[in-house]
């Protein structure tokens, strides 16, 4: 029963979050909305008993792709007034897109498997079994070309945001290292000589 209850809280938490990851306006607060969308995944993952994946959510997610996602907005002085404008605008082609992904779950959920798994019970396991055993065994073996690219993707996703943030401003004062060698004590250093003065 507490479980239960505890899956429909953070379900309708969930869904909270990721609404207002769409519907912020603030792009810092939209990445803390994404936080807490990904901090109650997890723990749905661990109610179904899946510990790695939830761990991996919070410690690869949480800790690191979202604290670099913060970064990056915060390099890229995003113009907010910019964003407020355009949502109004977008907002019926984002119902549309919306609408048809809840048709297709609808049609995958009850027409193409037995419909919601309400009266499911988890399997019980042993103290010896481990989950993370189980997926390396499967991630390895049985799907070892898409997750060598998804490597691939992820290193070109990093590569991308590293160009983003290194595009050529006006006005961007870039550091000349050989002009730094080359400089002399005379460049640098004026001596000045002035006579005492006494009060």
């Amino acid at each position: 029963m507490f479980t239960t209850f505890l899956f429909y809280a953070l379900s309708t938490v969930l869904l909270a979050a990721a609404v207002g990851v769409i519907t912020a306006r603030n792009p810092v607060y939209a990445a803390l909305f994404l936080i807490l969308a990904f901090v109650s995944s997890a723990v749905l993952w661990l109610l179904l008993e899946a510990e790695f994946l939830a761990i991996v959510l919070v410690l690869v997610y949480v800790g690191a792709v979202m604290v670099l996602f913060l970064f990056v907005v915060m390099m890229l002085d995003i113009n907010v007034t910019t964003l407020r404008e355009g949502f109004l605008r977008y907002a019926p082609v984002g119902a549309i897109v919306a609408g048809i992904i809840v048709l297709e779950l609808a049609y995958v959920i009850w027409f193409r498997s037995d419909g919601l798994p309400v009266g499911t019970q988890l399997v019980p396991r042993d103290a010896a079994y481990s989950s993370t055993e189980e997926l390396g065994k499967v991630l390895y073996t049985q799907y070892l070309y898409p997750f060598e690219l998804a490597g691939m993707l992820l290193l070109l996703a990093i590569v991308a945001a590293i160009l983003l943030t290194m595009r050529h401003r006006p006005g961007l004062k870039v550091q000349d290292v050989a002009e730094q060698v080359k400089v002399q004590r005379g460049d640098r250093i004026r001596m000045v000589k002035m006579k005492s003065e006494s009060e």
